[in-house]
């Protein structure tokens, strides 16, 4: 019976990433995703790879910046492996300031030029703003260009089966089971996102946070990501617009809901008027792997053999370089270049 180094629960940018940096460490890789790879999160993010220190925990800015530093190298080596452009964006985003304030410490109060030159479409809006440095992906074709990566390195990829249980013999690994068939590995790891506690026997505490958002086409240029306090906008160099994004408990719930999509839709219209031109070309719902403390939960489980890499909430895409290269590091035995003792799932007792 065929067996390998380690099975990857879970075909998103989180797991797809890291059975590429296993794969590169030389071990044999088995992805089994209850679904279509990169059709669940990854597919429905936004892509802004925002790392500001005082938009996130703590223990958690420096592993973002870190990953954010990581980024122009982790798609130049997905566009070559895979042949694909993925629309990294370095132009910035413009941050408008909230009613008591500019938005974020982390970005520069100085404008590298005026508001209306910066950003031609907010050329009415009147309100404070600062500029940071940060980029922005195509999540979807990120996800596109991992998969074909993963494919041409050799990952084994098993698609439309939903791994159920973690199995274990004398307190160690031994494989999965999904609801057809068992596979065998020594290490199995649990990139699972929102679906991380369905797995047995270890109740990983991840939930989804439902997230909906559409896209425009026809309107105004947009160069920058621009964040306001009731909506963001991403551009695409293709000329779509993304708006978004709401934050719901909804449970596994993906349905948008007209009246919400329109609230984001009027939101964007206050900031850029000139978005009337546009016609709406799609609206979706993610599901956002929440955590109870808000940090993602990266390490070995109390089974041996048995990891983590799940909960990264709203930054999967930007903390994907660096939870893949950590993981493989810890998975392979390798010395960690980042501190994961905060993200343990011996935390939440897992």
């Amino acid at each position: 019976m065929k067996s390998w180094d380690v099975i990857v629960a879970g075909g998103g940018i989180i797991g797809l990433s890291l059975a590429l940096a296993l794969r590169k460490r030389g071990a044999s890789v088995l992805l089994v995703e209850r679904g279509e790879p990169g059709r669940e999160a990854s597919h429905a993010a936004a892509g802004m790879l925002a790392d500001s220190p005082s938009e996130l925990p703590q223990a958690l800015a420096e592993l973002a910046a870190a990953s954010a530093g990581m980024y122009p190298e982790f798609a130049h080596e997905l566009q070559d492996e895979s042949g694909m452009k993925l629309d990294l964006r370095g132009q910035g985003t413009i941050v408008l300031a909230q009613e008591n304030g500019a938005g974020s410490p982390h970005g520069r109060p100085d404008l590298p030029a005026p508001l209306a030159e910066l950003e031609p479409a907010l050329a009415g809006a009147e309100c404070e703003a600062i500029y940071c440095q940060e980029r922005s992906v195509d999540p979807r074709a990120l996800s596109a260009a991992a998969l074909k990566a993963a494919h041409h390195r050799g990952v084994d990829i098993s698609s439309g089966a939903e791994v159920r249980e973690c199995l274990a013999d004398r307190g160690r690994v031994t494989g999965v089971r999904t609801g057809r068939t068992e596979y065998h590995a020594p290490v199995v790891v649990n990139c699972t996102g929102a679906w991380a506690g369905h797995i047995s026997p270890v109740k990983i505490p991840t939930r989804p946070v439902k997230g909906q958002m559409l896209a425009v086409v026809g309107g105004p240029e947009v160069r920058h990501v621009i964040r306001a306090p009731e909506v963001y906008l991403v551009p695409r160099s293709d000329g779509r617009i993304l708006i978004g994004a709401t934050q719901e408990e909804a449970g596994f719930d993906k349905r948008t809901d007209p009246s919400t999509i329109q609230q984001l839709h009027q939101a964007a219209l206050r900031l850029i008027p000139a978005l009337s031109q546009a016609r709406v070309h799609e609206a979706w719902a993610g599901l956002r792997p929440g955590t109870p403390d808000n940090l993602p939960i990266l390490g070995e489980t109390a089974i041996p053999g048995y990891f983590v890499a799940a909960g990264h909430f709203r930054d999967g895409i930007l903390l994907a370089p660096v939870t893949a290269q950590v993981m493989g590091q810890l998975i392979t035995g390798a010395k960690l270049e980042c501190d994961l003792s905060a993200f343990s799932p011996l935390r939440f007792g897992c």
